[in-house]
């Protein structure tokens, strides 16, 4: 089945908002083994609107449109998608009565622009929105399936997961098992990992295991995409492709599918019952902004002191001297003075100088990490390559790693393809 995903919106189609609904969609198409062939994004314009629907209609085998179902008179949809399909507007009166009730919940009125939600192709099926006042719905233009769904980013990726691609499976006869195995890993660029990983696809059947990468600074997503006629084949195929990249990687893996960097450092902390405090210079608090907790999240972090000037951190951190310089020493007694300071088992201590001039790709920084626990403290030291920007975020996600490494037994000082040597 080849489908084509059409985003309306002059926002979207001028730039000032990312249309970060397409890669949502594309990409949970492609993990249920569904295949999108097109992307299009349209203005708010009824001519090419109208086109685009002709266009896609005469090339794809499925179509979903995103945006265009609000009440405003830029957003045209509906009305363009009834007048493709050669039929009428009609109320829907269901999906009005829940409009009205939704306003009356929150002690409101609805306006009066908002009934243009409830009016649909009279050949259209009705397709549930459960959290928002955009209903969507389905109808065939030339005889080939359009499936419409809201430009809010959470109703339509409600929709997606409840009622498109249910529909989009359905229609296309799949009975596969499917399923998009990550890895995360950081210090490893993405031509070095394809190199590191050739092969790997052979451990499986011709066509069963498909091996991907998405790089994004400062790290790599290694994707394994595994088709079956079951979840125990599945399963079966997985296994020794999925431990054969875990072994590959190596230490560079920092977290798998929906953890985070930080969220292992925090599990690992939280196993033995411990506590973290931090102290970073020119990274503006980033680090402990990671460890900020979700819901029914572990929380380590117990304080944090952030500074431009090393002696403003150096004192913050409660240190009586002031050090000299942003290297190991300074970086040591910074976490040594700061666990002492605030009572925790551990303290990260990150320094950063960037070099002077012109802010460009070959600028560079260096970057001095401190780790002080009960077994002592360590330090790292790395010059970065890239612009002031990179060189901030690669010591971000060094300072993580280091802590992570040093919580798991793992030697911190191993180098990293974005270090110079």
């Amino acid at each position: 089945m080849r489908i084509e995903i059409l985003c309306t919106g002059d926002e979207i189609l001028s730039g000032k908002t990312v249309n970060t609904n397409h890669s949502h969609m594309a990409r949970r198409l492609g993990e249920v083994g569904l295949t999108v062939c097109w992307g299009t994004s349209v203005g708010d314009d009824r001519e090419s609107l109208r086109e685009a629907f002709r266009r896609a209609a005469a090339r794809a085998d499925a179509v979903i449109v995103n945006g265009g179902l609000g009440p405003t008179v830029d957003d045209l949809s509906q009305e363009m998608a009834a007048e493709a399909a050669g039929v009428e507007l009609v109320l829907h009166a269901d999906w009005l009565a829940r409009m009205e009730a939704f306003y009356e919940r929150r002690g409101r009125v609805m306006p009066p622009n908002n009934r243009k939600q409830a009016l649909l192709p009279s050949t259209a099926e009705f397709i549930d929105n459960p959290i928002g006042t955009a209903c969507g719905f389905a109808l065939e233009i030339d005889g080939t399936p359009f499936i419409f769904t809201p430009g809010v980013p959470r109703e339509m990726r409600r929709m997606m997961e409840e009622q498109v691609i249910p529909r989009l499976l359905s229609r296309s006869g799949h009975r596969v098992a499917t399923r998009m195995k990550r890895f995360h890993s950081f210090g490893i660029g993405e031509s070095r990992a394809d190199h590191m990983l050739g092969g790997v696809e052979s451990l499986a059947p011709a066509g069963t295991v498909k091996l991907g990468f998405q790089a994004h600074y400062p790290q790599l997503e290694t994707k394994l995409s595994v088709r079956a006629d079951s979840e125990a084949e599945l399963e079966r195929l997985l296994a020794p492709v999925e431990a054969e990249v875990r072994s590959r990687l190596g230490t560079h893996v920092v977290a798998e599918d929906d953890d985070t960097l930080e969220g292992v450092v925090s599990a690992l902390l939280a196993r033995d019952g411990c506590t973290l405090a931090t102290a970073e210079m020119l990274t503006s608090g980033a680090i402990a902004a990671r460890f900020l907790p979700g819901k029914d999240a572990v929380d380590p972090h117990r304080a944090g002191v952030v500074s431009r000037d090393l002696g403003q951190l150096a004192a913050a951190a409660g240190l009586a001297a002031v050090p000299g310089s942003p290297d190991s020493s300074a970086a040591s007694a910074i976490a040594c003075a700061l666990r002492r300071q605030v009572g925790t088992t551990h303290a990260l201590a990150t320094l950063v100088a960037v070099d002077e001039g012109e802010d460009r790709i070959e600028l560079g920084g260096t970057v001095v990490i401190g780790i002080s626990d009960a077994g002592g403290t360590v330090t790292r030291e790395a010059r970065l390559l890239g612009g002031r920007e990179w060189v901030r975020l690669g010591a971000v996600e060094l300072a993580i790693d280091c802590l992570r490494r040093r919580l798991a037994g793992l030697p911190v000082d191993e180098r990293i393809d974005f270090e110079k040597r």
